[in-house]
């Protein structure tokens, strides 16, 4: 199954698609967004929560280090090439959401800040015989707000889009 990347990530040798950064919520796929978004940076101004930065070519990605999203949509309201644009059955995007294992309960410290964090209780733990419970993360409930991010003392947390492919008569659509 094929997929097309950005000439940014040509460049930058991801030739699997799988190194891009976050861009802003709504925002599609890198290729669609890289050809539509112009840089201005009004939805990096727009931003409430202060989590969208623009790289070295001044396309906004999201920093999930400073806040999380509250999906209010300002950054939609101000863009005007249409980079990003609601539709009404797409979510915001589909993530992955990672914890690694320098995460404070594989190294037997009980540590509960990202579930209590998680609105969307998408972050539970498995409680351990003898040990401290490990997060793990439901897919599928989690929103991509990132509020787990900022907030997570090791810093143990990262968030990746995940890519929907869907099959369609003759040809595939990417949904992000």
């Amino acid at each position: 199954m094929g997929h097309s990347i950005s000439r940014s990530q040509f460049l930058r040798g991801d030739l699997r698609g799988t190194r891009t950064v976050m861009r802003p919520p709504w925002s599609g796929t890198e290729t669609s967004f890289e050809s539509l978004c112009k840089g201005c940076g009004k939805c990096v101004e727009a931003c409430p929560e202060k989590i969208l930065l623009q790289d070295k070519s001044g396309l906004p990605y999201v920093d999930f280090r400073r806040g999380e999203c509250t999906f209010c949509r300002a950054c939609v309201d101000v863009c005007q090439s249409k980079a990003l644009h609601l539709k009404a059955d797409n979510p915001p995007w589909h993530v992955n959401l990672m914890i690694d294992v320098s995460c404070l309960a594989y190294k037997g410290i009980v540590c509960q800040v990202c579930v209590e964090n998680c609105e969307a209780g998408a972050i539970n733990t498995r409680h351990q015989i003898g040990g401290v419970g490990v997060p793990y993360v439901d897919t599928d409930t989690c929103t991509g707000c990132g509020a787990c991010v900022a907030t997570c003392p090791s810093q143990a947390i990262s968030i990746s889009r995940r890519w929907i492919y869907k099959q369609y008569s003759s040809s595939q659509e990417v949904h992000a």
